[in-house]
């Protein structure tokens, strides 16, 4: 049992540290004013193999483990956690076509995916079916040309922004078995956007409800076979959430890196406030739980690539344990930063309404607990 990185993966951390810290972290705050990230971004980012990192080599991805890819959202999202959940989203479309969709789609598509010339979004949720993801209501009917798309998508990162959207319709019957997925391209005539969401948190991210009215679309767009699509979405979020894991791994240990800064600064009392026995306990405790999140996610990322029949229990419990670890951490870091670290100058505040929505998305915590106690029965 070896806990070490490879060379390898610690060149990885490393390249994406180095970028995120000179191309995301010093804008983050003016991009979460402006409310969206500049799409010059993105092409700098697929030069890196970012944009399509766990994309087989034969399709001209990077072919990384998950555990790679954890270690690149780690590492960017200490820069900024909003930017690094965003490209997971589109990592995990881009592996959902790689995996399913047919040759011709592929070749049509996915060069410009791969370099993120091409933005993806990923198309679930609707304002009726969140965790009940099975319930969906767009409907995709048949045509002798393809397919007509009628409903709505909500809380979509990247609506009305992204350049194509991988969306979970209803091709068939009620429940996971009637559900298909599509591709849509940005300008298909019927696609259009509700207004961009005003969020709490991830303000650099657009996000809007995503409308489908008598859309219409190519036969084929249709990736992978009729009556799947349910299988292929559930199948990427085991990913997803060690991604989104990740991206709260990377900020909350920013947070901390940057509280032990401001604490060995702050003068109270005659002498810095890290010099506090009680608050050096505040400290150990944050340090000794982002320890213990960021092993049980490498040890969950590890049973995924190994094809572990226990995977999916544990890309859950990692998910629960670590992002409620990461938003705890950044809590106690703004607490330690007394009313400063309620201003947006010190960029913790910035943390805690980011990492608040990990609990959420990807499936909520309690689906997290869902998943784990069902597998606890049923191995009784």
């Amino acid at each position: 049992m070896d806990f070490a990185l490879s060379e390898e993966q610690t060149a990885i951390f490393d390249m994406a540290h180095a970028f995120g810290q000179e191309h995301i972290a010093p804008f983050a705050r003016q991009w979460e004013a402006d409310g969206t990230i500049p799409k010059a971004l993105w092409p700098q980012i697929g030069e890196l193999g970012f944009g399509a990192l766990y994309v087989s080599e034969a399709s001209g991805g990077s072919n990384l483990t998950r555990l790679d890819a954890t270690l690149v959202f780690e590492a960017l999202s200490m820069a900024c956690p909003s930017v690094a959940a965003f490209l997971s989203i589109h990592n995990m479309c881009a592996k959902m076509l790689d995996n399913f969709a047919d040759d011709d789609l592929k070749a049509r598509i996915m060069p410009d995916v791969l370099s993120l010339k091409t933005v993806l979004s990923y198309c679930l949720t609707e304002p009726g079916s969140g965790s009940d993801a099975a319930a969906l209501k767009t409907r995709a009917e048949r045509t002798n040309e393809g397919y007509t798309l009628n409903g709505t998508k909500a809380f979509i990162s990247g609506g009305g922004y992204s350049d194509a959207y991988v969306c979970m319709v209803r091709t068939g019957q009620d429940g996971p078995k009637g559900i298909s997925t599509v591709y849509v391209e940005d300008g298909t005539p019927g696609l259009s956007f509700g207004a961009l969401e005003q969020k709490m948190g991830w303000k650099s991210q657009p996000t809007a409800q995503v409308q489908f009215d008598d859309c219409k679309i190519p036969a084929g767009n249709l990736v992978g076979t009729e009556g799947d699509g349910f299988k292929y979405a559930m199948m990427g979020l085991d990913g997803g959430r060690l991604n989104i894991s990740a991206c709260s791994l990377g900020a909350a240990q920013a947070g901390l890196d940057m509280t032990l800064q401001y604490m060995s600064e702050r003068k109270a009392f005659g002498q810095s406030i890290d010099q506090f026995q009680a608050l050096q306990f505040r400290l150990a405790d944050m340090e000794i739980e982002l320890q213990a999140a960021r092993t049980f996610l490498r040890q969950a990322a590890w049973k995924l690539d190994q094809g572990a029949p226990d995977a999916t229990k544990f890309c859950a419990m990692a998910k629960k344990f670590v992002t409620e670890t990461g938003s705890k951490v950044v809590d106690q870091c703004l607490q330690l930063h007394g009313g400063y670290g309620y201003l947006a100058d010190y960029g913790i505040e910035k943390l805690v309404r980011d990492l608040r929505v990990h609990q959420i998305l990807e499936g909520t915590n309690e689906i997290m607990r869902v998943i784990v106690s069902r597998q606890l029965l049923a191995n009784r």
